[in-house]
């Protein structure tokens, strides 16, 4: 799974629980699943964060040194 397919997902599960009456168990089973998704979600941005500072750091480091 990759971050589009799982926020599209977690769309679909949200759009589901707001516009139906569902029993309480597949509600359940939703929620557990959207949080499941959700923290794929932020795990993947906390990766993608992560290397894109690093990549910032480096080009940082290749700036200063074209200005010495």
């Amino acid at each position: 799974m990759n971050y589009e397919d799982a926020i599209k997902e977690l769309e679909e599960i949200t759009a589901k629980l707001d516009s139906q009456i569902l029993p309480l168990s597949e509600s359940e089973k939703l929620f557990d699943r959207a949080i499941e998704l959700a923290r794929f979600c932020q795990n993947e941005l906390s990766k993608t964060s992560k290397k894109l500072f690093e990549i910032k750091k480096e080009f940082d480091k290749i700036t200063e040194e074209e200005i010495e």
